[in-house]
């Protein structure tokens, strides 16, 4: 594994992987302490459960709206200029984040964010798999998403902090340098005009993304996406949520619980991505991971029982004291876990979804499937747990999050299998 870390570290040789790695460092820090200071809003402003799963629909709605188009004009156009762009919006996300008064200012801030989030995340993907070596595009995946994850965990880390230690504004003025030193970055070491292999008169839209669900694994990892999602995005709205409204855990101290998490994605990407390259069967880490990560969902609720059971313990950090329940300890240990689930799911779904765009030379197109599939249950899903932790319970919401993602995978499983036997079948009639 340290091999496989030193490998991912060697790549910051390479200044064009440094620029984008910025891009997802600054796109990562951002998402990560604003779902911190999402929790601190509901808390402020007495949301309910519906209002909070709004902060995580509104979000997804704008990208929704934006992935399709969005994956062709990167795929037709100069995908450095969009990566500038992105970073400009994001900019002036945080400074209308400084100035919200209401629930309803920080929904309509997230979907500005939902619109930056989309052109950073589409066209920093599409990039690094255009740009890496053949053969290598495990590696160049595993390795940046290794950084954004490292990012997250500073966002976490740093992000808790400073909402804990200060204010929203001096956040999200740091945020804001973050993301002008990104920019500062590909605009210096980005080449011109990096991808945009695709001629725009080859192909339309719906000629390009219906060839790409003419593929069977295509087929099968959208079809996986839009129910797992459902579960996920309840984990990553409502957690920290959780954490501050029932047991009053400290802006700090949520942010540790999310770098548990973070931090085994940071370490453990890198070396799954080279385990894809090297293995090959990719579907089989999707599936995995995406089960752990059911287990680890349904694990939440044990937060209720470890905050009556586990005796606090009090920290001390610059200057203060942090008192840290039963609670803290279960949600860090289901966040560490969740952490895993995804790096071994994380890298193998990115490099399917890239080999396959690779066959049509759309990229950006097979990562605009990838990602319009995850918006659908990152569209409803929010809202309604929202409506089952108003109805039910926050016990019954993280459940059927998890029921959600155990039926994914098992869809997958079973699709996936289904396709590759008639794959196989067709191929030897040919023969």
């Amino acid at each position: 594994m340290s091999s496989g870390l030193g490998r991912s570290v060697a790549l910051f040789r390479d200044r064009e992987f440094a620029a984008l790695a910025g891009t997802a460092f600054a796109r990562s820090q951002a998402y990560s302490t604003v779902l911190i200071a999402l929790a601190l809003y509901a808390e402020q402003f007495d949301t309910t459960g519906f209002v909070e799963g709004l902060f995580g629909t509104s979000f997804a709605l704008a990208q929704l709206l934006i992935v399709l188009p969005l994956g062709r004009k990167i795929d037709t156009g100069n995908a450095k200029r969009f990566l500038l762009a992105g970073l400009v919006v994001n900019v002036a996300v945080f400074g209308g984040f400084a100035l919200v008064e209401n629930a309803t200012h920080v929904v309509l801030m997230r979907v500005a964010q939902g619109v930056g989030a989309s052109i950073l995340w589409i066209t920093g993907s599409t990039v690094v798999g255009e740009i890496s070596p053949d053969d290598q595009s495990g590696r160049w995946l595993g390795s940046y998403n290794q950084v954004a994850a490292f990012s997250s965990l500073a966002g976490d880390v740093v992000g808790g902090y400073l909402l804990y230690a200060y204010d929203f504004r001096l956040t999200y003025l740091v945020l804001s340098l973050v993301t002008i030193g990104a920019f500062v970055l590909v605009f210096a070491f980005l080449r011109d005009n990096p991808g945009g292999k695709t001629d725009p008169a080859e192909a339309t839209s719906v000629e390009t993304f219906r060839t790409l669900l003419g593929r069977p694994m295509v087929r099968a990892l959208v079809s996986f996406r839009l129910t797992f999602s459902f579960g996920k995005m309840a984990v990553i709205i409502f957690l920290p949520i959780l954490a501050r409204t029932e047991f009053g855990i400290s802006a700090f101290a949520i942010g540790w619980i999310l770098a548990g998490g973070k931090l085994t994605k940071s370490i453990l990407q890198g070396y799954t991505g080279e385990l894809t390259d090297r293995i090959g069967r990719k579907p089989y880490f999707v599936a995995a991971g995406a089960l752990l990560y059911g287990v680890g969902t349904a694990a939440i609720p044990l937060s209720y029982v470890a905050e009556g059971t586990l005796n606090p313990v009090t920290v001390g950090f610059a200057g203060n004291t942090v008192e840290l329940g039963g609670a803290f300890f279960a949600l860090f240990a289901a966040y560490g876990l969740l952490g895993v689930a995804d790096s071994l799911r994380l890298p193998a779904s990115m490099s399917l979804f890239v080999d396959e765009g690779e066959r049509f030379d759309s990229v950006a197109s097979s990562m605009s499937l990838r990602s319009i599939s995850w918006k659908v249950g990152q569209v409803i899903g929010p809202a309604v747990v929202g409506i089952i932790i108003d109805l039910v319970s926050t016990t019954a919401a993280f459940l059927t999050a998890a029921g959600f993602i155990v039926v994914a995978t098992t869809v997958f499983t079973v699709v996936q299998a289904r396709e590759r036997q008639t794959t196989a079948t067709v191929s030897t009639l040919g023969d």
